[in-house]
């Protein structure tokens, strides 16, 4: 599931920086100067059956991230489906919209952003990184789906490894063509493993295999980026690493971020926010989130990461 509008990593300093980041304790760094880095960012759909970052039927590319620098984020969350780098690269744009019959977005599309028509899915998302990098704003390519799609489900086969739709050597292979076609876009600062790992197949030795293998993927094609780790449970529960913390030995610098999602709806609790107490159930919620993933920003040096929200 796509954050609505935005996340937040907890790092607090001036939001003037150079590039690379890196992670220090619970801080996100500014790797030349050493100072702390907030990243406020804003959150933009890419991974949906079209494979294009939507409103670019309705809005100029330029216009879209040119709004997003005035309302005062600095970062973009753009998400990305496996399928899209590993088997519909060559596809057009206007073949994926053609073939989806959306007639009405593709006649936008000729009026707000004619140049993304004819390229291939993969030039028009570089098109679209490109253009949001040249406004300045940082970017965190979140593979948030294998196969196209709306997310999440807990039966939708993209929730973990070896699902209908989550063959592990496909994530790689993404993971790998992701990194390296952005190696040298200095705006792009970080990459996600995987959006909310969920469903029936999760269970914590097959996370500790595969995401070592995909923070090793993204770290050997560009050393440079953030990895930014899902924990289980839709991103709740990180609870595993309070007994066996994550050993990423192969990278050189510590770049690992973990992220955590909450909503109000999370785990049927929508209701007990109208039922109240307010001051009660955000208590006990609160209790909830520290002890399933609040505690890697409080804990001890071994456990001790950023956490995105």
């Amino acid at each position: 599931m796509t954050p609505i509008l935005t996340i937040f990593l907890l790092s607090f300093a001036s939001l003037s920086h150079s590039l690379p980041l890196s992670a220090n304790s619970r801080w996100i760094m500014d790797d030349q100067s050493g100072e702390r880095v907030k990243l406020a960012c804003a959150s933009w759909a890419g991974h949906l059956e079209p494979m294009l970052p939507e409103g670019l039927d309705r809005r100029p590319l330029s216009q879209i991230a040119t709004h997003v620098s005035t309302m005062g984020f600095n970062c973009v969350r753009l998400t990305w489906a496996t399928y899209m780098f590993t088997r519909y690269a060559n596809m057009t744009v206007v073949q994926s919209f053609g073939d989806l019959r959306l007639t009405e977005a593709i006649s936008g599309l000729v009026s707000n952003n004619p140049n993304l028509l004819s390229l291939n899915l993969v030039d028009a998302w570089k098109a679209v990184v490109e253009e949001i990098g040249r406004h300045g704003i940082m970017m965190v390519l979140d593979n948030h789906v294998s196969k196209p799609m709306w997310c999440c489900a807990d039966h939708d086969g993209n929730g973990f490894f070896g699902g209908v739709y989550f063959d592990p050597d496909e994530w790689l292979q993404g993971l790998a063509i992701v990194a390296n076609i952005f190696k040298d876009t200095p705006m792009v600062v970080g990459m996600s493993l995987r959006n909310e790992l969920r469903g029936p197949l999760q269970n914590v030795d097959e996370w500790y295999k595969y995401v070592e293998k995909g923070a090793k993927t993204i770290n050997t094609a560009n050393p440079n980026l953030l990895v930014i780790i899902s924990g289980l449970s839709y991103d709740l529960d990180f609870r595993f690493l309070k007994d066996t913390p994550l050993e990423l030995k192969m990278m050189k610098k510590k770049k690992v971020v973990y992220e955590a999602h909450r909503y109000s709806f999370n785990e049927g609790q929508s209701k007990v926010w109208v039922a109240g107490p307010l001051n009660k159930v955000c208590h006990e919620i609160t209790i909830e989130m520290e002890e399933k993933a609040g505690f890697l920003v409080r804990g001890g040096e071994r456990t001790m990461q950023p956490l995105c929200l």
